[in-house]
């Protein structure tokens, strides 16, 4: 016997080990800024405001008290046709195809955005924040504060061909 033969198995109701039913989540706000082109990078300084649903404006209380979020939002612009297994990433002269999961490409398999921004202020159910790579009216599913005893990791490693150099 598999070892996934195994593990579907010890499931309750004998249900499959990986759900394949669509799972749906409903818009927080809306992401308002001056980017309507998707780009690979350049958003440090871009402002962006996140705008809440009405009824939502009182979750962020006290949020403007830290100084990151973490942005989870919708790449609603990336077309199911668009999605790739594989695509070309990395710091080499010419890169290699990998695996879009080992990336930070917005065509993954599930269009799903998670991006740390700086807090720059909030009015109501207003946040503004500085450095989100999400486009204009990209719909947000989430908002969370960026804690530094969970978010960082202070011996992450990456490989070579995912290092930066400095712009």
């Amino acid at each position: 016997m598999s070892l996934l033969s195994r593990l579907r198995s010890v499931l309750p109701g004998g249900k499959p080990y990986i759900p394949r039913e669509p799972i749906s989540y409903r818009a927080i706000g809306v992401v308002r800024n001056r980017v309507n082109e998707s780009r690979p990078d350049g958003w440090a300084d871009v402002k962006s405001d996140i705008i809440l649903r009405d009824e939502l404006a009182e979750a962020l209380d006290p949020i403007e008290g830290f100084s990151h979020v973490i942005v989870v939002f919708d790449l609603d612009r990336v077309s199911e046709a668009a999605r790739r297994l594989r695509v070309t990433a990395g710091n080499e002269d010419v890169p290699p195809e990998r695996g879009v999961l080992a990336t930070r490409s917005q065509l993954r398999p599930n269009a799903l955005g998670v991006s740390v921004a700086a807090v720059v202020h909030r009015r109501q159910g207003v946040l503004r924040v500085r450095g989100l790579d999400a486009l204009n009216g990209s719909p947000v599913l989430d908002i969370k504060p960026y804690l530094p005893a969970y978010d960082a990791v202070a011996d992450a490693r990456l490989p070579s061909w995912a290092v930066r150099s400095p712009e």
